[in-house]
């Protein structure tokens, strides 16, 4: 019969443990505290003086940097961080958070859980592939296109954090991150070997398919040589680049149809690392996917002409084609975490729901700049759609374009970052920023925008005010003052036509 074992943590804190292993990684075996509210990881090898520094410098400083300051409640749901250090008989290990059930199959596998996967965690790789969901999990398992772009904005929004703090995950991979494509929620996990550049070095180099091109050219060196590349807050980007493809698109941006040497070992290293190239390179068509190679399970997401990268608009498409182009090889080239956050944002707002109630990824970005239509259905969109275009008001009264449109649907809500370009969608918002001002509803053939909030929303086509409790029909070329303050947007109504 398993007992409890009492343990206090560096912090003084009571973290009793039941002596049982629940599960063992790499290099830690994890125990279940009596109430299952957190876990014991224990290391299996003896930690050093500076490993021991790094775990508590994790657990106490910089863990308080980020949870104590503003946003902080936001963090807790995107990192599992130790929450502080133990040892019992000689080892050493970190108190960690338990995941929220979210992050545990409901349903598992296909076929009755075929794969008896039902109750274990939700790691990434389950659904980074095209292969693995279609083959593989039980269809309520898989979510749809918008919960995908959802996780995307939370990873990049915990990686902006860390990147902020001087941290580099050094793992950041779909091991390292759990998701939850029917809720839209992500965690980054296996915070105990964060670097501290300059003072932490890695303990790994990173998982397969997400290391960096420089660290995989440079591996065969000794690791204090002075051209070895290890991993760090550069290597994360090129790391978070590849998620981010990979979760929208179903498939890996490097891995292509092209071979560089006979030897399987050989052709990996050089594919991955000196001779990486982004299988939708626009003059090198060299490591295209060879369609007629794929697996039926990996279709249509493995044929780049049906669905190019372009299918995530055009925010993240020119990402992808610097992260995989002129950064692929130049790490200082690489788009930020905060550039994806930003393309990621702003991407939601371009979203449409798929009229097909059968489309598996159920949302597009609705390009206007063609016939719409779903481009994983081919369903196209029937009738008037509204495309407010974004313009905010400058020093002098002017109103400049933001590059910024927001798609319209039915029910689709009007939030305060939408109204001034001073507001951001972030963990900083306030609950008031996070309520919304009004929404958009089709009937009877027009589209209205409903007030809620807006205390100085004007129609000034017409021209009238539109108070709170309102509702204004939306019309091709109107014009709409959404607020008088500095940094607040007037709207140009487009209507686009879906036939």
């Amino acid at each position: 019969m398993p007992h409890t074992i009492a343990l206090t943590t560096n912090q003084g804190d009571a973290a009793p443990f039941v002596d049982e292993v629940i599960g063992s990684g790499a290099m830690k075996d994890v125990y279940f505290a009596p109430d299952h509210s957190y876990v014991v990881a224990l290391f299996r090898e003896r930690q050093d003086a500076a490993a021991r520094e790094r775990l508590r410098m994790i657990s106490e400083d910089y863990r308080e940097r980020i949870f104590t300051q503003a946003g902080g409640e936001y963090w807790r749901d995107v990192f599992c961080w130790p929450t502080g250090v133990v040892e019992h008989a000689g080892r050493v290990g970190v108190v960690v958070p338990a995941y929220p059930r979210h992050f545990f199959f409901e349903h598992g596998s296909a076929n009755n859980d075929m794969l008896g996967i039902k109750g274990r965690e939700k790691e990434g790789k389950w659904f980074a592939s095209a292969n693995n969901q279609q083959r593989f999990l039980d269809p309520r398992e898989r979510g749809h296109w918008l919960n995908y772009l959802r996780i995307c904005i939370r990873i990049a929004r915990a990686v902006r954090r860390m990147h902020a703090a001087g941290l580099a995950h050094s793992d950041l991979s779909y091991k390292n991150v759990l998701v939850d494509p029917c809720s839209g929620q992500a965690c980054i996990i296996d915070l105990d070997g964060l670097v501290v550049p300059g003072k932490f070095p890695p303990d790994v180099v990173g998982t397969p398919d997400f290391i960096a091109p420089e660290v995989v050219a440079t591996s065969h060196l000794p690791r204090d040589h002075v051209q070895r590349k290890l991993p760090c807050i550069a290597t994360d980007r090129h790391a978070l680049a590849v998620l981010i493809y990979m979760y929208l698109l179903y498939r890996h941006p490097l891995r292509g149809g092209k071979v560089h040497d006979p030897d399987p070992q050989r052709d990996e290293t050089l594919s991955m690392g000196e001779k990486a190239l982004f299988i939708e390179h626009r003059s090198d068509r060299s490591n295209r996917i060879r369609v007629a190679d794929a697996r039926p399970s990996e279709l249509p997401w493995a044929d780049t002409e049906r669905l190019p990268c372009t299918v995530t608009g055009p925010y993240l498409s020119s990402l992808f084609e610097r992260a995989f182009g002129q950064g692929l090889h130049n790490p200082t080239e690489r788009p930020t975490a905060e550039d994806w956050e930003f393309a990621l944002v702003r991407t939601a707002d371009l979203l449409q729901p798929c009229p097909n109630p059968n489309c598996t990824q159920a949302w597009y970005v609705f390009d206007n700049r063609r016939s719409p239509c779903c481009p994983f259905c081919g369903t196209p969109y029937a009738g008037l759609l509204p495309v407010l275009n974004f313009y905010s008001s400058r020093r002098g009264g002017n109103f400049l374009a933001d590059d910024y449109r927001l798609m319209v649907y039915s029910n689709q809500s009007l939030f305060p970052w939408h109204v001034n370009r001073h507001i951001a969608p972030n963990e900083r918002l306030s609950d008031v920023q996070k309520q919304r001002v009004g929404y958009f509803v089709l009937h009877k053939g027009t589209w209205w925008l409903v007030n809620e909030r807006l205390t100085q929303c004007r129609d000034l086509s017409a021209p009238r005010d539109v108070s709170i409790g309102e509702r204004v029909a939306l019309r091709d070329g109107q014009q709409l003052l959404l607020s008088r303050e500095d940094g607040g947007r007037l709207v140009m109504v487009q209507m686009a036509n879906g036939g």
